[in-house]
């Protein structure tokens, strides 16, 4: 059996990690490296325990939590689908089967806002825990003055974490932004999108999903 562990001390998984914050870091993007991916597998698994599914479901979320990046080694754009072809055939060579690989590959393929959606609760664990991922700590640049809009966004992220409330069946995002460095509304208008997925995502293990900023609940 396959687990987390495994995939963190492959030599293959581990070159292909390195290069994807090497080559991310000569754009200047938000940081997507050792420490956010295991803080995606981490809160993956989390949220899936807390809800009470299935050790081994919790851990095929944490093994696609940390992979999910992995496609960024060939390029930014569509790294969700690059990233679950990379992953297919690194998993199949470590032994993984074939039915857990396609769990696994589904997620990484559909964690982007912009054409994925939770095709299994896997993958709704990984949406949920990647893109509630925002904080100051990401953010590359050191001048406030060429930052984009998505930086600004981050930059004024002091905390975040997200709540997974089985009795309530509820899924919460809290966020503290210093809003003299961006706007409630600018989060909205920057990752609105994301928040639509993150809320199907909690749709689909039948859960609401709320969003908290500042004390104040927006969603």
């Amino acid at each position: 059996m396959i687990r987390l562990e495994d995939v963190q001390q492959n030599p293959e998984v581990e070159v292909l990690m390195r290069k994807v914050h090497e080559y991310l870091s000569t754009m200047l993007a938000i940081t997507h490296d050792e420490e956010h991916a295991r803080h995606v597998a981490s809160l993956s698994y989390r949220i899936l325990k807390v809800l009470g599914y299935p050790e081994r479901e919790a851990e095929l979320a944490a093994i696609a939590g940390y992979m999910h990046d992995i496609g960024n080694v060939v390029n930014r754009y569509e790294h969700g689908r690059s990233g679950a072809l990379i992953a297919f055939h690194l998993l199949l060579r470590m032994g993984m089967p074939p039915e857990e690989i396609a769990t696994v590959i589904a997620a990484i393929g559909n964690h982007e806002e912009r054409s994925g959606t939770a095709v299994s609760n896997v993958a709704a664990a990984v949406i949920l825990a990647d893109k509630s991922n925002v904080h100051y700590t990401r953010v590359r640049k050191e001048d406030e003055a060429t930052f984009t809009t998505r930086d600004r966004v981050n930059y004024a992220a002091r905390e975040s974490y997200l709540e997974a409330d089985p009795e309530r069946k509820e899924i919460v995002m809290n966020l503290k932004i210093d809003t003299t460095i961006c706007s409630v509304m600018e989060y909205f208008e920057i990752f609105m999108t994301k928040m639509l997925l993150c809320r199907r995502a909690a749709n689909f293990l039948n859960c609401r999903f709320g969003l908290v900023i500042n004390g104040s609940r927006f969603l």
